[in-house]
């Protein structure tokens, strides 16, 4: 599941219905974003799905010379928003084998928060006067590093914030109750009946000013002047534009097979690097931060430090003295990149799915839809293939079925037959992407 932060995000950013607005993932991240801040996108390591935003502690002020126009004041829109959802099931069963027992049991659950939000905007004067200003000189360290890196900047543009803190409460329970018969031995057995209730319940305190959604535009450099492009689609645009590269088509499926399929190649892990990668970045599908600090400790050269799973990581790799050190590296960034495109829900269901090892089940299964999909634009339906889900029943069924649905896929347990959503690509080429890395580390 995603977050409960995240989770509340994504609710509040439908219910405004905005396209623009991008739900804020952690209450980390809501705690970096303020208008004028930056938005950090690396450079993409794969054609079919782009890097996550990465919001910086840096305003845009920080990077252009003083002026002395003031920013026109903040227009703020302020709203409330409620989403309270109860759900109770109720059933009843039997288990006869070993002790026998009759249960009636039912399933409580309730989420809830009441929001007190405003919508914070700056006037278009506001962003024209900003690109009058130029560069500071020299350059400042944090900027030639990304011209260096070749990654996109955007800036906060508009943010959805807390007037006032709030908690977030995620709370269920389940009771059984029934009768039960032991057999304790060959000649006693014991009758009896009872219940039992086992309750969970999780809070998430939200500091008042914490933003919740966001807006942001792409910055442009052309020597030193800053250009904020306010009305135009950038997701071909280079922030540095003189290091503008044209991106290939990728319209086939057979061009990100090739595409996983270099990146593999070029990287020649011995067994037990391949071992701890596997296992290392089993233990940080839970922790998106961890994740993301990886990425960012692998960027720097020589290779940064970090504690737990990661710092194991990054060990391995100094240890590696051969020429396909950096080959390495790039193929851990490739398989980063495409694990922090998947949800929270994902990323636990990938776990369950390497230790269950079933990965390669999977793979064959997305690529099934995949492949004759790709450059489908409309909705349509697909049937999926017996022979591939054969191979998978009960519990990793389920899991496998979960899996596509979080990437957009209406999938039901016991029907193969489904509908192609084009928006489900992208999240469907990360999965792919990743269970094709993962399987290669798991093999032998």
């Amino acid at each position: 599941m995603p977050s409960m932060f995240e989770d509340t995000t994504m609710k509040l950013v439908k219910q405004i219905g905005d396209s623009e607005l991008r739900p804020v993932k952690s209450l980390l991240d809501a705690t970096k974003i303020r208008p004028f801040s930056l938005i950090r996108r690396n450079k993409p390591r794969s054609l079919f799905w782009k890097p996550s935003d990465v919001p910086l502690d840096i305003s845009v002020m920080h990077i252009l010379k003083p002026s002395s126009s003031v920013p026109d004041a903040a227009g703020k829109v302020p709203f409330q928003f409620r989403d309270r959802v109860a759900k109770q099931l109720q059933g009843s069963g039997s288990v006869t084998a070993g002790p026998q027992v009759s249960l009636l049991g039912s399933i409580a659950e309730s989420q809830g928060a009441s929001l007190e939000c405003q919508i914070v905007t700056h006037r278009d004067t506001t962003w024209e006067d900003l690109q009058q200003r130029t560069l500071k000189d020299p350059e400042p360290c944090f900027l030639k590093q990304c011209r260096e890196a070749g990654v996109k900047l955007y800036v906060v543009t508009e943010t959805v914030e807390l007037v006032k803190g709030c908690v977030l409460e995620d709370c269920s329970s389940v009771d059984l109750w029934g009768k039960f018969s032991v057999p304790w031995n060959t000649f006693v057995k014991t009758d009896g009946q009872g219940g039992a209730r086992r309750v969970s319940q999780r809070e998430l305190t939200v500091p008042a000013g914490s933003a919740m959604a966001y807006k942001r535009k792409q910055l442009v450099f052309l020597g030193n002047t800053c250009g904020i492009l306010l009305f135009v689609d950038d997701d071909n645009q280079e922030t540095f534009l003189e290091e503008r590269v044209q991106k290939p088509l990728a319209r086939y499926f057979k061009c990100l097979q090739e595409e996983v399929s270099e990146k593999v190649s070029a990287a020649q892990h011995s067994k037990n690097m391949k071992d701890v990668l596997f296992s290392g970045i089993r233990a940080m599908l839970g922790d998106r931060e961890a994740l993301q600090d990886l990425v960012n400790m692998l960027e720097w050269e020589p290779l940064g430090h970090m504690t737990g799973p990661g710092g194991t990581i990054l060990n391995e790799l100094r240890e590696d003295t051969s020429s396909a050190r950096v080959s390495s590296a790039q193929l851990i960034l490739y398989l980063l990149d495409a694990i922090l495109v998947l949800s929270d829900v994902q990323r636990d269901l990938l776990a369950q799915s390497m230790d269950r090892k079933i990965l390669l089940q999977q793979q064959y299964l997305v690529r099934s839809i995949l492949e004759p999909n790709f450059k489908c634009s409309q909705r349509i339906p697909f049937t999926l293939r017996l022979m591939l889900l054969a191979p998978l029943h009960g519990k990793n069924l389920a899991i496998t079925y979960d899996l596509l649905n979080e990437c957009g896929l209406k999938m039901e347990l016991n029907r193969p037959w489904s509908t192609w959503d084009p928006e489900a690509k992208e999240p469907l080429c990360a999965l792919y992407g990743t269970l094709s890395v993962l399987q290669q580390l798991a093999e032998p």
